[in-house]
């Protein structure tokens, strides 16, 4: 399992990134971060709601609610021109502290954005 503390401080752009994919609720957030992670990442709801809450205060996502077949209403999740622009942000800041620990641990950076 991944460390709290490195999931702490990737939960932003792994959120703005899914949500960059497409409109998204918590369950299914939950779910494709466990398939991307291989069960290495594992957010539990008390993670994952004061993140996208904080997210949607710096009006980066936006929630609305939809209802379900089965007349449920689901919170939806859409991330906003101002979330993409701070993902692309921090898309630089991530590839470059991974081609600096690349250097450190001998290993070939990858290709930066």
């Amino acid at each position: 399992m991944i460390s709290k503390e490195l999931v702490g401080a990737s939960s932003r752009s792994i959120l703005l990134s899914i949500l960059d994919r497409g409109d998204s609720y918590g369950y299914a957030i939950l779910r494709r971060l466990r398939e991307l992670s291989g069960g290495e990442v594992e957010w539990k709801d008390g993670m994952l709601y004061p993140v996208l809450h904080r997210l949607e205060d710096e009006r980066l996502i936006k929630s609305f609610w939809v209802h379900t077949e089965r007349g449920r209403r689901r919170k939806y999740y859409r991330i906003l021109a101002k979330g993409r622009k701070a993902l692309e942000i921090e898309k630089k800041q991530w590839l470059q502290v991974d081609a600096v620990l690349a250097q450190l641990w001998g290993l070939k950076p990858r290709l930066a954005v």
